[in-house]
């Protein structure tokens, strides 16, 4: 099967070529594969809320800060491999963990 691509030279065309016979991923499986992924990162993110509160209820228990700045850069620092989105989802988590900041 093929399928022209025009350039940004109208002189040439690029033609992609499929070969029939090459195996095709299950998408069934491949989606399956993804929900279990969910699943587990879900039961990640839930445990990593549950020992971020203690570690809050301990901190001010004894005193400190709600937050520990130098803390959440360190974990912040981590997610920017991710880019961008990974920056927010890094600040997701904190949020999960804390709560939004000015909340009392």
């Amino acid at each position: 099967m093929t399928s022209p691509t025009s350039t940004s030279d109208t002189s040439r065309v690029e033609v992609a070529v499929t070969d029939p016979g090459a195996p095709t991923e299950d998408i069934t499986a491949l989606r399956k594969e993804i929900d279990q992924l969910d699943d587990e990162i879900l039961r990640l993110i839930q445990r990593r809320t549950e020992v971020s509160q203690r570690i809050g209820a301990i901190r001010r228990a004894e005193g400190g800060p709600r937050i520990v700045l130098s803390r959440e850069q360190a974990v912040l620092a981590r997610f920017r491999e991710l880019g961008p989105e990974g920056r927010e989802l890094g600040m997701m988590l904190l949020r999960l963990g804390r709560g939004r900041l000015g909340r009392a």
